[in-house]
């Protein structure tokens, strides 16, 4: 497969992103950004309080995100929330050219996960997560595959869907 155009690894927290994301990024041979580290300082903070971050926290970090992917010349794997379609779409006035990768997880896993980890965002913000949420639609670049199984087969999921998807581009 070719991987000279960029993807976004979603999901809310918990799906393991980041997990599947740099696996990805590893077996595709190109580099691999979790967007968590691009939130500024005032983003992480609100988060760590429990308090869920609004379109007006999240335009410039999606900003960010987007300029990221765009400047990576021979393709990236990022991983990114990008919960709703304007935050999916805001990458891609940056980035014409991402493919979405997003992993479904049923919300007991989430929460699972999310109560057993080290991270700045509380299990308390999943709901507000959830809420957000707005699954890839047809019209939209991306696969949807299933998160919840081993990670050697969420990453073989993906890059055989992003095989199909590439070569009906």
């Amino acid at each position: 497969m070719t991987t000279a155009f960029r993807i976004v690894v979603m999901g809310p927290s918990g799906s393991g992103k980041s997990a599947a994301g740099g696996e990805l990024a590893a077996a595709l041979g190109v580099p691999f950004f979790d967007a968590d580290d691009l939130h500024p300082a005032a983003n992480v903070a609100k988060m760590m309080t429990g308090t869920p971050l609004d379109d007006d926290d999240r335009m410039p970090w999606l900003d960010v995100v987007g300029a990221t992917l765009h400047d990576a010349p021979g393709g990236a794997v990022m991983a990114c929330s990008a919960l709703a379609r304007r935050y999916r779409d805001r990458i891609l006035a940056a980035a014409p050219d991402v493919v979405f990768v997003e992993l479904r997880v049923p919300q007991a896993e989430l929460s699972r996960r999310m109560n057993s980890r080290e991270h700045f965002m509380p299990p308390s913000l999943l709901i507000s997560q959830l809420q957000t949420l707005e699954h890839l639609e047809r019209d939209e670049p991306g696969i949807v595959i299933a998160g919840d199984v081993p990670m050697a087969e969420v990453v073989a999921s993906a890059v055989e869907a992003l095989g199909r998807y590439q070569s009906l581009r």
